[in-house]
């Protein structure tokens, strides 16, 4: 028995191949509530897959903190990148 073709807009981001990635997109609700439903979910996937489980590790709050660290030397890096030591002026 095969499965029936899942349409387009009920595809996760990972199952879309690459040339149906902008219609995708354009299936997708990108109004301000759109968005805030959007993260919910995210959230709430990450929550229920790293952080509610009977035997967690440290595995979900180290990747949450590495996050926050690569992300705040993102935004940091022009200023880090000034104000370092040059050996050559």
């Amino acid at each position: 028995m095969a499965d029936k073709p899942v349409p387009l807009a009920e595809k996760r981001l990972m199952d879309v191949k690459l040339g149906e990635l902008m219609s995708w997109i354009s299936t997708k609700d990108l109004s301000p509530n759109g968005i805030i439903a959007a993260v919910r979910r995210g959230h709430d996937r990450y929550y229920n897959k790293y952080i509610n489980v009977k035997k967690g590790g440290i595995g979900g709050i180290a990747m949450l903190l590495t996050g926050y660290v690569v992300l705040s030397y993102v935004w940091e890096y022009d200023h880090i990148k000034h104000d370092r030591w040059r050996k050559y002026h």
